[in-house]
């Protein structure tokens, strides 16, 4: 048996009359910019996130760089996030002529580590950019007493975390801005690139609408230099579909993402993440010893795929040289790099197919186990 990393076909098999019907409507409507399919959906995701307001954009990249710009945040400031994360974190904050700084992630969470934040703020420190990585929220209870006792905005990187949660409460509701992507591959996805920004400020919000509009509060009057970063009106009609079974979906991802943890805990070698309650699980990463890479060949050979997320951290990138961040500055990012490997994980994964997944790492650790990583009993501690 063939297990894909992730798949759509079945998904899009059983909504396929209502995502038919959703897209058709659209065209027939001529509506294809704005409309009613945008209007409600950004409804509709701002009473799902639990905020005031939502606006609906082109990407979860475009997302962050709004936000970014709706709190005058530009040339001059810095903005403190992590590395070990996808590219688009540091690149909006560049893209707006700030300055992404890098702190380490904790190893137990792989979420920017908390306890290092205050010591990387300066005066031109302006904002905090915490990144619900794969699903697991950040406490947002600490990291908004820092920004709080700091004057720092806080701008959610909620990219891989619909449908997340703090204490009960959605990511993306915290801060001053939360940020979404809904590329195909994340819990709430679309046909195509998407993004929404949710905030509860009224300013904020209409402030990232004009600027998705080439910075126009009315026809043809700009006041701002902005962008054409719309959330296009087919893309919205998905959406809608979607969104009313994302409840179900985490659900589904998160007992898949048990029955891995009951049923690998005991292998030597690798090591599972931790549960967090409120983990909207978009992947589910564990940790392999440093052949790593032959490892997921392995894999791969008997039929199971696994994505790497991510070889390389932000701040080894060439396009981040000119940074000056040194090799061995980020520890637990750069381990991390090398270490990480993401099972199959999403909604529609059959029992069969995970089984087939779990059978296959049984087998493989059980008689060659690598020997670098601790057992899964002290899966809080990187190795030296």
């Amino acid at each position: 048996m063939q297990v894909p990393p992730f798949s759509l076909s079945q998904q899009i098999s059983d909504l396929g009359t209502d995502l038919e019907e959703a897209v058709l409507q659209v065209l027939r409507s001529g509506q294809y910019i704005g409309g009613a399919a945008v209007k409600a959906f950004e409804d509709a995701f701002s009473t799902c996130v639990e905020t005031s307001h939502a606006v609906g954009c082109n990407s979860g990249t475009d997302a962050l760089i709004l936000g970014l710009r709706a709190l005058d945040i530009g040339p001059g400031d810095e903005v403190i996030t992590c590395s070990f994360s996808f590219f688009a974190t540091a690149e909006a904050i560049s893209a707006v002529g700030a300055t992404p700084v890098f702190v380490d992630v904790d190893p137990t969470t792989y979420l920017i580590d908390l306890d290092q934040i205050e010591a990387a703020i300066t005066p031109t420190t302006k904002a905090l950019m915490p990144v619900h990585l794969f699903g697991r929220p950040v406490d947002m209870t600490r990291l908004m007493a820092i920004a709080k006792a700091h004057h720092l905005n806080v701008v959610e990187d909620c990219a891989q975390a619909t449908g997340a949660r703090w204490n009960g409460q959605p990511v993306g509701s915290f801060g001053d801005v939360g940020c979404f992507s809904f590329f195909p591959t994340k819990n709430l996805g679309a046909a195509g690139d998407g993004g929404a920004a949710t905030t509860n400020d009224a300013g904020i919000a209409q402030t990232m609408r004009e600027l998705a509009v080439h910075g126009m509060p009315e026809r043809y009057l700009h006041t701002a230099l902005g962008y054409n970063s719309r959330l296009d009106a087919m893309q919205a009609a998905v959406l809608n579909v979607k969104l009313p079974r994302l409840t179900g979906w985490v659900e589904r991802r998160a007992e898949i993402a048990a029955r891995y943890r009951e049923q690998l805990a005991d292998l030597p070698g690798l090591c599972l993440p931790s549960t967090e309650l409120g983990h909207s699980w978009n992947q589910f990463v564990v940790r392999i010893n440093s052949a790593r890479d032959d490892f997921r060949q392995i894999l791969q050979d008997r039929g199971v795929s696994t994505i790497i997320y991510y070889p390389i951290p932000i701040h080894s990138q060439p396009a981040y040289a000119h940074l000056g961040q040194a090799e061995g500055s980020l520890p637990i990012t750069e381990q991390l790099c090398q270490q990480v490997l993401s099972l199959p994980i999403f909604p529609e994964l059959s029992d069969q197919q995970q089984q087939t997944v779990i059978a296959t790492l049984q087998k493989l650790l059980r008689v060659q186990a690598p020997t670098q990583l601790p057992r899964n009993g002290n899966q809080g501690r990187m190795v030296a």
